[in-house]
């Protein structure tokens, strides 16, 4: 019997949307199909890192269906992204990512990873292969404007989707012979809304007794840090809010305009999402199959629709698994 070959797997940015990549290794892993080696931007990148520790999703699958997003999305909330350098600081995302991941580094892995990043200065793709985990994820998941850049060596690092929104190519570069791709990057104009809608009707409070039922301790301390973050920015996050409120309608005032028009961070994060699908469409032609989950209507903060994002990249999977199976011998 001939062996499989070397199975390569690009996991591709989009925010929420990325969610799916959990259902797509779920599939995948359920249909006996080896990964080898994974390359991750942004979203990609983390979910990938949490297969590549052990081999398996299912930790981190609880953790997404079962995290409080809504209260993690008031720390995320594209108004604040008024402030200079971004409003989520490097070192609280770097502890919300290590009671994700754990404070591990590449050579820990089970499986070889390779996370894309952005340097921000030059605009040059930067391939993370060594060093802390969470580190390097941090860096690849750094939104403009709203996460601060990374400083790594004598680089200032930020999203990887900039320049490589679905490795492919790094895949390839790792020894890959066979490269599944997953894009979550809808066209354009198959995108359903664009406007933050997740966020902003939401109240601060601090969740207390809500862990009862949660047996993950990854989860359970997650939660911790997340709430203890929201109660250290509680009054930061309202003061924001009540000045963007007051200046929107000082803007607005007299003014004829639709409640729904997207606010300048919408619109920058759409503008954003437009580039990377151009540049995820010529990076796909070089993979070998294409899994492309139907995301279309999970916006950019709507984590709280895990389930969703999940149950579409696991069917996306079904659907290509009978190419993945022919081309693969």
């Amino acid at each position: 019997m001939r062996k499989h070959k070397k199975i390569g797997l690009a996991l591709g940015g989009g925010a929420a949307k990325g969610l799916a990549h959990i259902g797509v290794l779920n599939a995948l892993k359920e249909n006996n199909i080896p990964i080898d080696m994974i390359a991750g931007t942004s979203i990609g990148a983390l979910v990938g890192a949490c297969f590549a520790k052990d081999g398996e999703i299912n930790t981190f699958e609880e953790i997404a269906l079962n995290i409080d997003w809504k209260q993690l999305a008031l720390l995320l909330d594209p108004n604040l992204a008024l402030l200079k350098k971004g409003f989520i600081q490097g070192e609280k995302i770097k502890e919300l990512l290590c009671s994700i991941i754990g404070d591990i580094e590449f050579k820990d892995l089970k499986i070889p990873l390779r996370v894309i990043a952005t340097d921000i200065i030059t605009g040059e793709e930067v391939v993370i292969k060594s060093g802390s985990v969470t580190e390097a994820i941090r860096a690849s998941i750094s939104i403009p404007v709203i996460f601060t850049p990374v400083k790594f060596e004598n680089k200032f690092l930020v999203d990887g989707g900039i320049v490589n929104p679905v490795p492919v190519n790094t895949a390839r570069n790792m020894g890959a012979k066979f490269v599944i791709a997953c894009n979550v990057i809808p066209e354009p104009q198959k995108r359903g809304h664009i406007a933050s809608r997740t966020v902003n009707k939401y109240s601060i409070t601090i969740q207390r007794d809500s862990r009862n039922h949660i047996k993950n301790k990854s989860l359970e301390k997650l939660n911790d840090k997340i709430n203890k973050l929201i109660q250290s920015n509680k009054d930061k996050i309202e003061s924001i809010r009540e000045f963007t409120g007051m200046l929107k309608k000082k803007i607005y005032k007299g003014q004829q305009i639709d409640p729904n028009t997207p606010n300048v961070i919408d619109v920058l994060m759409h503008s954003f999402y437009v580039m990377e699908y151009k540049i995820a469409v010529l990076a796909l032609k070089k993979a070998d199959v294409i899994i492309s989950p139907e995301v279309n209507e999970i916006s950019t903060l709507e984590f709280h629709k895990g389930a969703e994002a999940i149950a579409e990249g696991y069917k996306s999977v079904l659907d290509a698994l009978p190419k993945i199976k022919r081309l693969i011998i």
